[in-house]
């Protein structure tokens, strides 16, 4: 009787062993299949080699009349393409609409020509520029490009043009008093027209994947110039400055862009995973 009912048991454990084992071969299998399923899934996904759109912002001039990235900012408007080398770079190309003001009254510095004869300047910007961005981690949805992030820090580095209008000064300039028992010929010169400057960009942002072709971008970027000329005066303390971004104006941009994207890649001929 004792050896029926050991055998029993033995049966019972067995038969629930086997029982075990089945059910933990179907688990991996099923996770090995949702595995191999969602990863040929997400490679199946299109990814895409431009985006395109446009930006809204705020633009700080920055040079002898102020000194400050947050004071004077003016609205912005820009239109943006970018080509994706890949989901860590992209090649972007913007063009830019904006304005520049600034006053010598809000400055610290003391200007000789200016001290008795504060001057308000604003004029329009028009610039144009091509940028490297580089992602921190792989930009995506993650169902076109294996391990992408909706969202990832970004730096970029380029170099740009920048056209300005001519500036409108709201007060005359007086030249320096010529000095006793002699004359001065130091004098800052003013801007009778608009000025064209080469720029070098650094910037850094973060973007989101919105929707799977729509991407919005925060941004700042500074722009420093070649000019001194972007306020309407150059040479303020009468002295001629040597150097491509010695003593020149700059001016940074802030700004949130949408865009979206377009011309699917072609898998079989571009698979860069």
């Amino acid at each position: 009787m004792r050896n029926e009912m050991a055998n029993d048991k033995t049966s019972c454990w067995n038969g629930m062993m086997v029982r075990s084992r089945c059910l933990t071969v179907l688990a991996l299998s099923f996770l090995i299949c949702h595995l191999t399923f969602s990863r040929a899934a997400a490679q199946d996904e299109p990814e895409y080699r431009m985006e395109a759109g446009g930006g809204l912002g705020l633009t700080a001039y920055q040079g002898d009349f102020n000194g400050s990235p947050l004071k004077g900012m003016q609205p912005m408007l820009a239109a943006v393409a970018k080509f994706k080398m890949n989901p860590r770079m992209a090649l972007a190309a913007q063009l830019g609409f904006s304005s520049l003001k600034g006053s010598s009254r809000e400055v610290e510095t003391w200007y000789p020509e200016l001290h008795d004869n504060p001057v308000d300047f604003k004029t329009s910007i028009t610039d144009f520029s091509l940028r490297y961005e580089y992602n921190f981690w792989p930009f995506g949805t993650g169902k076109e490009y294996l391990g992408a992030k909706p969202l990832t820090p970004f730096i970029a580095l380029g170099a740009g043009l920048c056209f300005t209008g001519k500036p409108k000064l709201t007060q005359a300039f007086e030249p320096t008093t010529p000095t006793e028992g002699g004359t001065d010929d130091r004098q800052a010169v003013i801007a009778h027209s608009g000025t064209m400057a080469a720029a070098l960009l650094v910037g850094a942002g973060v973007k989101y994947k919105l929707r799977d072709r729509l991407n919005l971008t925060a941004e700042w970027v500074m722009h420093f110039t070649g000019s001194d000329k972007l306020d309407g005066m150059k040479d303020l303390y009468g002295i001629k400055s040597s150097g491509m971004f010695k003593n020149t104006d700059c001016y940074s941009t802030l700004q949130i862009s949408l865009t979206y994207d377009f011309w699917e890649r072609c898998k079989t001929c571009n698979n860069d995973r």
